[in-house]
């Protein structure tokens, strides 16, 4: 696993079940000692990045791709691989031609990356003084219900949560079912974008589904089942080779 903290709640808990499955698990130095049959790359720091190219250049299987990973990375190149596929996706805005009110999000995605309304030019003005030196995108703003479609996605499994959209008052979430017909939405974004593990961000704007953001290997906190998913995703990627061969004694397990 790469990872830049290895006590995330999904990665202990698919550590746990890989290990007693008979799988070796560790997480990933920036030199690791053998290769391993799969890597789950859940950091997306250049570090981290540049270490898992290395190891898809030597042949590893990295759950997901750099490729993939960098694509969900830079939110204008990921409007633009959602508008060229069909996806209900929400439209960037020149900067010359922007209308109000609308929503700026930093171009890179990143934990605690800027993600605010503006109602109109003072405010942008306000904006820009705030992150003088992020670069930004902007989008449309989308009049919704004030709840975000958390969907998360495993291999071909999809989970689900509501959630009060940063952009509205209040806060909280609440069990959901998955629609179908989003669910079937969440796995069309994973074969635009080359993703095995990932998270989709919808709104419901007049009465139809609009994507807001893509994200590569998101936490999937407290969703019953997620930890299964990755090692069954895990156990069908291992090359038949690995599942096959036999290991010398003392070393007690397949490496994962």
């Amino acid at each position: 696993m790469i990872a830049c903290d290895p006590r995330h709640p999904l990665l202990t808990a698919t550590a746990a079940l890989l290990t007693a499955a008979g799988h070796w698990v560790e997480f990933a130095a920036p030199d690791p000692a053998d290769p391993a049959d799969v890597y789950l790359l859940k950091a997306r720091t250049p570090a981290a990045l540049g270490l898992a190219r290395r190891l898809e250049a030597a042949g590893a299987v990295v759950l997901n791709s750099v490729g993939a990973t960098e694509r969900c990375q830079d939110r204008a190149l990921m409007a633009e691989l959602a508008g060229e596929a069909g996806l209900p996706f929400a439209p960037s805005l020149s900067p010359n031609a922007l209308r109000y009110p609308l929503v700026v999000k930093s171009r890179h995605s990143r934990k605690d990356d800027l993600v605010a309304k503006v109602q109109d030019p003072a405010g942008l003005a306000e904006l820009r003084r705030q992150w003088p030196d992020e670069p930004v995108v902007h989008q449309k703003f989308a009049e919704g219900d004030g709840w975000d479609r958390k969907l998360w996605v495993v291999g071909r499994q999809v989970f689900g949560e509501l959630r009060r959209s940063e952009l509205a008052a209040g806060t909280g979430s609440e069990s959901w079912t998955v629609p179908l017909e989003l669910a079937e939405l969440a796995l069309w974004v994973g074969e635009v974008f080359g993703l095995d593990v990932y998270g989709v961000d919808v709104l419901e704007t007049g009465g139809a589904p609009l994507i807001v953001d893509v994200n590569a290997f998101p936490g999937i906190r407290g969703q019953q089942g997620a930890p299964e998913a990755v090692v069954r995703l895990v156990q069908r990627q291992r090359p038949v080779s690995a599942r096959e061969s036999r290991w010398p004694p003392g070393l007690g397990g397949r490496r994962s």
